[in-house]
């Protein structure tokens, strides 16, 4: 008989809740592995963990500060929306489900659906007035936030080509409250050709009225105002703005405000400052705004001030060869040229003869004319030129162009043109030279730097280095088609009034094709057969600095073809200053994103030109009367300071 068979293996039950995979047998395991661990293994965990922990902590507040600037809390019917936030710029009126004034929520604020791919042309005559009806791809939007700190922090230049530090964008500021809601013009409106003139003009009027409010308040007597942070900005510490913007008001019909002006003018204006100017930038803007103002008013306190600046200038001319240095010290009649280098540029030191010439006349002292006269003669003869174009630099000693090879009707070079034909204008039309060199200088445009876009042709003035061309415009450009408009106006050939027309066409379009209806400063047209846009703007040129060269020659091609369109264009980037630049504590404010209509990133600094230039220009496009500042009897300034043109006599 076999005896039972002999189990070889133990059964085993466990009892309870527990398990092999519990947290209680995973934390006993883990804590008997520390244990194994030799102290200076623990004692380096540890560091590692503590090190961590210090450095969260550290960038913590940076963090969070981050997002608070980015959203504020909305309470929209009990509950609570994310929504961006401009720092104390006012919204755009119509923007889609992202009010940044709280208000009652409506139908109109339903957010549009996203749309994927590149615009196509836009007549956004035919379109509402959003600033968001272009979109462009995710990824674009996304590299152009990051983007706006690193464009706020570098140097800029500052009409033709003197360089000033770029201003970042002041952070922070809430949504602001009800009683500071924007009252902007209907921009909801499909077809504004049939809005009256006097409303569009009344629009211009309470814009300046609002820059002036916020200069007033925050940087009255200071040369710019910077309206989020309500302060100012000092460049020559001259009241820049107060001068730029004189004539302005006196055209605008503004009296109260001029009076308020020109007693500061009267009492506090003073040139005998140890400060150091930039002759461009003084002569355009001080010595061509108190000569303009002079003109349309009478008064001689202007042109006294006028003769005082242009005399503390003089000293700048006095080089090796005659070419003038940028700088003036206007307190110790001394000059230099800019620390880095000995070079001016073309433009600065020949887009100051109008002004020159213009108080010689006045004064009967001939000095003035005969410094900046034999400036025009020796560019005249200078070898470097290219069919007419000129380089962008010329040397103080030797009185040689530098930098050959480079060409452009942009920064640094742009204003030497406009001021050819405008010296022949003013003139009489008799100095024949400045003619010759206009004409051939066009016709080396149309050689060299004239091309078309793909897919949708349009004309564009691009940039050549050395040979090699390149699509690159600047908005600065834009001054172009005025001045072939106002050539033709003065008899000049009809096909410079065609040309006219198309690149009209074309800077219309680098505001249209923008999300925010407003121009980068830097744009680059597509030549490729098969492009899907015709503009494209890189990271580092998507600011918007309220110039005025679009406006300017939208004027002109108003103001000799009558036709409307020119106008309503005008309508709509005044619309879009009003959408994304206005500030509701006063102030207009450049930005740093036009490809990004919820946060355009605003820079916290109102140039003088926006109300030097680009309101007076608006006005001028509205008004139905010629003879406000007839172009038969006034040549503009580069800086819209009007000045008279001489009699045939002299």
């Amino acid at each position: 008989m076999h005896s039972p068979q002999r189990k070889d293996f133990v059964s085993l039950t466990f009892t309870g809740s527990g398990n092999y995979n519990s947290k209680q047998w995973r934390r006993k395991s883990c804590w008997r592995k520390w244990k194994q661990l030799s102290r200076l293994q623990r004692n380096l965990i540890l560091f590692a963990v503590a090190l961590m922990l210090v450095c969260g902590i550290a960038t913590y507040p940076t963090v969070t500060e981050h997002f608070r600037g980015l959203t504020v809390v909305v309470k929209v019917d009990e509950g609570h929306v994310l929504k961006p936030v401009i720092p104390e710029v006012l919204p755009e009126s119509d923007k889609q489900n992202q009010p940044l004034v709280p208000e009652p929520p409506s139908e109109k604020q339903k957010r549009a659906p996203h749309k994927r791919g590149p615009p196509g042309l836009q007549n956004r005559l035919q379109k509402k007035g959003s600033g968001s009806d272009i979109q462009v791809e995710e990824n674009q939007i996304q590299e152009a936030k990051k983007a706006d700190k690193e464009e706020g922090e570098k140097p800029l230049v500052n009409r033709r080509g003197a360089l000033i530090e770029a201003d970042q964008a002041t952070e922070g500021g809430t949504a602001k409250e009800a009683e500071n809601k924007v009252d902007v013009p209907a921009v909801e409106q499909e077809d504004h050709s049939h809005e009256p003139e006097f409303d569009r003009l009344e629009a211009v009027r309470d814009a300046f009225r609002h820059a002036w409010k916020g200069y007033k308040e925050f940087a009255w007597g200071h040369d710019e105002l910077r309206p989020i942070s309500k302060s100012y900005g000092e460049w020559f510490g001259l009241g820049l703005t107060l001068i730029d913007a004189l004539d302005t008001m006196w055209i605008l019909n503004l009296k109260e405000e001029f009076e308020e002006a020109k007693t500061w003018v009267s009492t506090e204006l003073s040139f005998n400052k140890n400060v150091d100017v930039n002759l461009f930038e003084s002569t355009i803007r001080i010595l061509g705004g108190l000569l303009s103002t002079y003109h349309l008013t009478g008064d001689t306190l202007f042109l006294d001030k006028a003769k005082d600046i242009g005399t503390r200038l003089m000293p700048a001319f006095n080089t090796p060869s005659k070419i003038p240095y940028s700088d003036v010290n206007i307190g110790k009649g001394t000059a230099h040229p800019p620390r880095w280098t000995s070079d001016s540029t073309v433009a600065e030191v020949t887009s100051i003869q109008l002004e020159f010439r213009e108080l010689s006349r006045l004064t009967q002292d001939t000095r003035y004319r005969a410094a900046v006269d034999e400036v025009m003669q020796k560019v005249h003869k200078l070898e470097g030129k290219q069919d007419g174009l000129v380089p962008m630099f010329i040397n103080t000693n030797s009185g040689q162009f530098t930098h050959l090879g480079v060409f452009t009707l942009g920064a640094r070079a742009d204003s030497y043109y406009e001021y050819l034909l405008k010296q022949w204008i003013q003139g009489g039309q008799k100095e024949t030279e400045l003619l010759e060199d206009y004409l051939q200088a066009l016709e080396g445009v149309k050689k060299n730097l004239l091309k078309k876009s793909s897919p949708n042709s349009l004309t564009f003035v691009g940039e050549l280095s050395h040979g090699q061309f390149s699509p690159k415009m600047d908005h600065l450009v834009c001054f172009l088609p005025g001045t072939l408009a106002l050539g033709a106006h003065h008899g000049l050939p009809a096909d410079h009034m065609e040309l006219a027309k198309q690149l009209m066409e074309t800077c219309y379009q680098m505001y249209a094709q923008m999300e925010t209806g407003l121009s980068p400063e830097i744009v680059h047209f597509n030549m490729h057969e098969g492009s899907i846009r015709d503009v494209d703007v890189k990271l580092a040129d998507r600011h918007n600095l309220l110039r005025p060269e679009t406006v300017e020659s939208l004027f002109y091609l108003y103001r000799f073809t009558k036709d409307r369109k020119y106008r309503d264009w005008g309508w709509e980037i005044l619309q879009n200053f009003n959408k994304y630049t206005k500030v509701s504590t006063g102030g207009y404010t450049s930005i740093n994103n036009v490809r990004d209509p919820e946060y355009p990133s605003p820079r916290d600094k109102m140039e003088s030109f926006f109300l030097g230039e680009t309101l007076k220009y608006f006005y001028l496009l509205f008004s139905d009367d010629p003879e406000l500042i007839s172009l038969d009897k006034y040549v503009f300034n580069t800086e819209a300071h009007p000045l008279p043109i001489w009699p045939s006599a002299e």
